[in-house]
C-alpha cells in the first residue's frame, strides 16, 4: 500500500502547480501514515463468523475470515486482508461472548514476541461443549513489562472499555477510573474511533488531546500514531492559555481564589463596567445633508446590545451598524433611496466611530486583568457581593505592575486572561476534545476548556481519589458544569488491569481518607506481582533497593518526596547508576527513572521504590492532599513495590496487616 502511494504520477493530473503541491502534500501525508511500526503486528486476532456480516460491511459467503488488526490493510487488487478494529465488523472481538456470540463461531487471538507470531489461541463461542474460560494471551498482553512510552491496547480492549471508546461524537462522557483501569487509554482509542467514523466533520473542526504536563504528553505521544492517527494536536491547560508569559506564582489560597468560577462574573462586570451610555446624540454630514441621531436613539442601540447578551467585542462591531441604520431610516423617509454601500460609509463615518469609542471603547483581555489585580477600588466594585474582603486582599498583586509585559503573571492569571478574551471574542471551538487528569483543574480552567467544545464534544478522563491541588475536583456533576457538558455520561471503570492485587489493596487503605464513597479498583491480574514494605535507615539503602529491583525485566521507577530529590539523584549517581527524568524514554541501557511524587501522576513503571511517604504527605499544603499524592505515588507499579521508609508511616497505612510481602 505504502509503495502504491510512492508510486502515484500526478504530473498530468493537476492543473496547475497549486494544486499539485496540495496533493503531494496529500500524498505525502498518506505515505507517512502507512509507515510500518517495528514491533507492532498488524493484526491480532481473527473473527470467523456463522453467516456474512452483510453486504454493507463485507461481501462474501457464510463463515467468512476477518483478519482484526491496527489498520485497514488490502492487497494489490483492493480486496481487505486486515479490517481496521474500529470498523463495526470488528466489534465482536471485544464484545462477543459464550452468552451473546453475536453470530462469531470463532474468536482467535494471537500472540507476538518481539514483532514475531509466538502463539494463537481459539474460542469456540458458538459451541455449547465449550465451557467459558479466560484467555491466557490476553492475560499476558496486560501484564507485559512496561518499557519505553505508554502503547495502544487495541488487542486487550475490555467490553466495558469498548462501549466508552465506541460511543457516539454528538454526547459528551466522563469516565471515573481508579489507577490501572485503562481510562488514558480508552480517551486515545475514542479519539482514534471517532476520527475514523466521522473523519471528514472532524478533519473540519478538529480534536486536541490535553493532559497534565509535558512528561505526560511525551509519554502517551506515540499511541495515536501506532493506530494511524498523526494530525491530532495535544497540549496541557497552560498551553491552551498562554496569551503572557508566565513568570509569578501564587500561593495555594490566592490561586484558590483566582481558579473560583466567581472569577468570571468579576470580570464579566469589569468588562461590561467600560461600556458608557450616551448623554449625546451623533450628527452625520453626507454632502450638503446633516443627519442626526438622537441621544435617546443611541442609548435604545444600546441598551439592545447589551440586553442580547453578546460578546463584548461583536456588540461593539454591531454599534456603528446600528447607528448606520438609523441614519439610513432617515434618509429613507427623506425620499432617499441608500443601499448597503451607504450604510457601510456611514458606518466609517468619522463622528460615528468617535461616538462608538467614547460609548464602546476597545479593551484589551491582558489590561482588563491587570487592572483588576492592580485596582482595589475597581476591583471591590466589580467584585462586591461575589468576593469578600479576604478573597479581595488573596488576588490583589502587593506590588502593582506598570504594564502587560512587565508583569510577573501567574498560570492563574493566564486563565483569567483567557476568560477575558473569551468574553471580548468568542474561542475557537474544535470537534473533539479529551481532558485527562481532570480532577486537578480549577472551576477557570475547566471553563477554559469548555469554550474549546462548545460546538464539539468532550472526553473527561479522571480519578477523583487522584486530586492534588487545593481545588481538586469534589464531583464530576460540578466539574462537568463549569465545563459546559453537564448532560456528559459519568461512566466508572473499576476493573483494574495494571496494578497488581496486592499493591492496590494496600494503597486503597487510603480511600476512607481521600474519597468517601468511591468504589475501590478490583485487580484482574492473575499475577499477584511483588510487595514489601522495608524499614531503612539510609540513602544508600534506597540505591541498593533500586539495584534490587533491576536484576528484573522492565522499567524501574524511584519515586519520592519532591524535596527529597536532589539527595537521592546524588546518591544514585555516587553508586554508578544512571537515571533519567519522567518523560524521557527508557531504553535497555538505562531503565531507572527518578521521580518528584508531583510529576508521578499518569506515569507507569513495572517495578516502584517509594521513598518515605511520609515526606511525601508532608510535601502538600494539606493532610488530605498529601494522602491523594500518596495514593498516586503507590498505584503506579505494574508489576512489584517496595515501600522503603525510616520515619513512622502515615496511620492509614501503618497497621500489622498492611505488611504484606
Amino acid at each position: 500500500m505504502r509503495e502504491d502511494a510512492q508510486a502515484l504520477d500526478i504530473r498530468d493530473v493537476t492543473a496547475n502547480w497549486v494544486n499539485a503541491e496540495v496533493l503531494q502534500r496529500q500524498i505525502d501525508e498518506r505515505i507517512k501514515a502507512l509507515a510500518d511500526l517495528s514491533h507492532t503486528p498488524l493484526f491480532f486476532g481473527r473473527l470467523d463468523y456463522l453467516h456474512a456480516p452483510g453486504v454493507e460491511l463485507a461481501e462474501g459467503a457464510e463463515g467468512e475470515e476477518f483478519y482484526i488488526g491496527r489498520r485497514h490493510v488490502h492487497d494489490a487488487d483492493g480486496d481487505p486482508m486486515v479490517i481496521d478494529w474500529r470498523a463495526p465488523v470488528s466489534q465482536p472481538f471485544y464484545r462477543a461472548s459464550k452468552k451473546n456470540p453475536m453470530d462469531v463461531a470463532l474468536r482467535r487471538r494471537f500472540g507476538y514476541t518481539g514483532g514475531e507470531l509466538t502463539a494463537y489461541e481459539d474460542e469456540h463461542l458458538s459451541d455449547p461443549a465449550e465451557a467459558e474460560q479466560t484467555s491466557k494471551l490476553l492475560q499476558q498482553e496486560i501484564e507485559r513489562p512496561r518499557v519505553g512510552p505508554m502503547r495502544d491496547i487495541v488487542a486487550t480492549i475490555q467490553p466495558e472499555q469498548d462501549e466508552i471508546v465506541r460511543s457516539g461524537l454528538a454526547g459528551s462522557v466522563c469516565v471515573q477510573g481508579g489507577p490501572g483501569t485503562g481510562k488514558t487509554a480508552v480517551g486515545l482509542h475514542r479519539v482514534a474511533y471517532l476520527l475514523y467514523a466521522h473523519r471528514e466533520r472532524l478533519a473540519r473542526t478538529g480534536t486536541l488531546v490535553i493532559g497534565p504536563n509535558a512528561s505526560f504528553l511525551h509519554y502517551i505521544e506515540q499511541v495515536l500514531p501506532a493506530l494511524g492517527e498523526l494530525e491530532v494536536k495535544q497540549a496541557t491547560v497552560d498551553d491552551l492559555v498562554a496569551q503572557v508569559e508566565v513568570r509569578g506564582t501564587d500561593s495555594a489560597e490566592t490561586a484558590l481564589v483566582k481558579g473560583d468560577a466567581r472569577m468570571a462574573q468579576v470580570l464579566c462586570r469589569a468588562l461590561r463596567a467600560h461600556v458608557t451610555p450616551p448623554t449625546e446624540g451623533v450628527v452625520v454630514v453626507r454632502g450638503s445633508r446633516r443627519w442626526r441621531v438622537a441621544s435617546y436613539e443611541l442609548q435604545d442601540i444600546v441598551r439592545e446590545l447589551t440586553e442580547r447578551d453578546m460578546r463584548y467585542g461583536a456588540a461593539r462591531e454591531a454599534l456603528p451598524q446600528r447607528i448606520a441604520h438609523a441614519v439610513l431610516v432617515q434618509m429613507e423617509r427623506a425620499g432617499e433611496a441608500p443601499d448597503d454601500r451607504v450604510q457601510n460609509a456611514v458606518a466609517r463615518n468619522a463622528a460615528v466611530k468617535a461616538a462608538v469609542k467614547e460609548i464602546w471603547p476597545a479593551v484589551e483581555p491582558a489590561k482588563l486583568v491587570l487592572r483588576l489585580l492592580s485596582d482595589a477600588d475597581f476591583l471591590a466594585e466589580h467584585a462586591a457581593g461575589l468576593l469578600d474582603e479576604r478573597e479581595q486582599k488573596a488576588v490583589l498583586w502587593q506590588k502593582p505592575a506598570r504594564s502587560v509585559k512587565s508583569a510577573k503573571w501567574s498560570a492563574a492569571d493566564a486563565v483569567l486572561i483567557d476568560e477575558a478574551g473569551d468574553l471580548i471574542a468568542r474561542t475557537h471551538s474544535l470537534g473533539h476534545v479529551v481532558l485527562d487528569e481532570a480532577q486537578d483543574l480549577s472551576p477557570m480552567q475547566y471553563r477554559a476548556v469548555g469554550r474549546r467544545a462548545t460546538t464539539g464534544s468532550v472526553t473527561v478522563l479522571g480519578d477523583l481519589a487522584q486530586g492534588t491541588t487545593p481545588w481538586a475536583t469534589r464531583s464530576w456533576d460540578e466539574a462537568l458544569t463549569h465545563l459546559g457538558k453537564p448532560d456528559a455520561l459519568v461512566e466508572e471503570l473499576t476493573a483494574g488491569f495494571r496494578v497488581p492485587t496486592d499493591v492496590i489493596t494496600y494503597a486503597s487503605r487510603l480511600l476512607p481518607a481521600i474519597a468517601p464513597g468511591l468504589t475501590p479498583v478490583a485487580s484482574v491480574r492473575e499475577n499477584p506481582g511483588t510487595f514489601e514494605v522495608r524499614a531503612v535507615t539510609q540513602d544508600g539503602e534506597v540505591v541498593a533497593a533500586c539495584e534490587e529491583l533491576l536484576a528484573h525485566e522492565g522499567s524501574i521507577g524511584l519515586i519520592a518526596a519532591d524535596a527529597r530529590v536532589g539527595a537521592l539523584g546524588e546518591a544514585l549517581t555516587r553508586a554508578g547508576l544512571t537515571y533519567l527524568a519522567p518523560g524521557e524514554e527508557t531504553t535497555a541501557e538505562t531503565r531507572l527513572t527518578l521521580v518528584p511524587a508531583s510529576l508521578a501522576k499518569g506515569l507507569e513503571y513495572d517495578y516502584v521504590v517509594l521513598d518515605e511517604p511520609a515526606a511525601v504527605v508532608d510535601g502538600e499544603p494539606d493532610e488530605r492532599t498529601g494522602l491523594r499524592r500518596l495514593y498516586v505515588a503507590l498505584t503506579r507499579a505494574v508489576s512489584g513495590l517496595l515501600v522503603v521508609h525510616s520515619a513512622p508511616l502515615p496511620e492509614q497505612l501503618d497497621s500489622p496487616s498492611s505488611l504484606v510481602s
